[in-house]
């Protein structure tokens, strides 16, 4: 009794939440994915890369920079596919070498994509159908590879994640950024077509609108940078790639044929000069 009270040999137990678990904890499933990334070798896509390697997916990706794509495999363990997304036949190749060595691909993000902003007038029909080549016509080729495999299987797959990576620019421009902006349209249109077309087969099919993503070094960012967002700062690669990892979770299978907006708030701020 005089050591209870003295607040000796008295040992405590860690509350616990209602379903047993320690406060400030979550439990999350997340089954090994098999992972098909478009644009894997930097930014955005590596991110993404790095992020489902560390969750134990195996991962695959697709990028036209040899070197930054062989880097970006060494450091990760992903398999890496030098593929210029241009080439139909490459990129088909690419996704039919995947299903041959993994049965399947449970996961398909189709991250790639190249801006160039010039001046109208200075613009041209062929950097318009370039946009499109890489910005676009990539995701409805794997998309409709995978559709094609998943008819294919002796057995159902009931599980599937495809997502998109649009931009806020889908929806607000800047003078002379006609090709990327209509682009990224293209890219979150296609995504809720996309979703009505794999009704019914457990692929759900959403896209993800970045804002301004710094995908290198934050160094030369200024305070007025990070200050204008509501957020209070930039946004960094893996904003991006923790969404991808919740969209891909088992339970969040309701949530299909969104564009998800990532841009700290900027899209939403009401500003008059």
């Amino acid at each position: 009794m005089e050591e209870h009270r003295a607040g000796r040999g008295v040992s405590y137990r860690p509350k616990l939440t209602p379903s047993g678990r320690k406060q400030g904890e979550i439990s999350l499933k997340f089954p090994p994915r098999r992972v098909f990334v478009t644009g894997g070798a930097s930014g955005i896509g590596k991110a993404i890369v790095t992020a489902f390697r560390n969750a134990g997916c195996r991962v695959a990706f697709c990028d036209v920079n040899v070197k930054e794509g062989t880097l970006t495999a060494q450091s990760s363990g992903a398999r890496f596919y030098p593929v210029d997304v241009t080439d139909v036949a490459a990129l088909e190749q690419c996704m039919q070498d995947i299903f041959d060595l993994w049965g399947d691909i449970d996961v398909l993000i189709n991250n790639v994509g190249v801006s160039d902003f010039k001046r109208l007038a200075e613009s041209t029909v062929a950097d318009f159908d370039r946009m499109m080549h890489v910005n676009v016509r990539p995701v409805f080729v794997t998309s409709r590879m995978l559709a094609l495999h998943r008819e294919s299987l002796p057995e159902v797959n009931p599980y599937g994640r495809i997502i998109n990576i649009s931009s806020t620019r889908q929806a607000m421009s800047e003078p002379g950024t006609e090709a990327y902006s209509a682009s990224k349209g293209a890219v979150s249109s296609l995504t809720h077509a996309l979703m009505m077309s794999f009704s019914g087969t457990g692929v759900t099919v959403n896209s993800i609108s970045p804002g301004w993503i710094e995908t290198g070094s934050q160094e030369g960012l200024s305070e007025a940078d990070h200050r204008q967002h509501p957020s209070g700062r930039v946004g960094k690669s893996d904003d991006i790639a923790r969404l991808c990892i919740w969209l891909s979770l088992p339970d969040n299978d309701f949530i299909n044929g969104e564009n998800i907006t990532v841009d700290g708030g900027m899209t939403r701020k009401m500003i008059y000069v």
